[in-house]
């Protein structure tokens, strides 16, 4: 792990209340966006892993892969850690940051 600070991108979901002085205040957090780009891109991923009778050979494990420490992930393990890859990914683009 780095010392790097992950960007989750805030909360997806706050809940908005109005606090005792009648101003907007989040009272509620929920799934941070990261959490949630992940979530929708592990679907996507479980949908296009192309499971073999062999273990995990797939494009998704082929992704993993390339991530150097992490070729001895199971299949479940590779799908999280590649359905993270997109998020974070995905938040880069969100942030012209790519």
């Amino acid at each position: 792990m780095t010392d790097r600070q992950i960007n989750d991108g805030g909360p997806a979901f706050p809940v908005w209340e109005l606090n005792g002085k009648d101003q907007p205040e989040m009272t509620g957090f929920g799934l941070s966006v990261r959490d949630y780009f992940a979530a929708k891109a592990m679907a996507a991923l479980i949908l296009i892993s192309e499971p073999a009778s062999k273990g995990w050979p797939s494009t998704v494990a082929h992704w993993a892969n390339q991530v150097q420490g992490h070729s001895q992930m199971s299949g479940p393990d590779i799908v999280a850690h590649v359905a993270y890859m997109m998020a974070d990914a995905m938040l880069r683009v969100r942030e012209g940051e790519i």
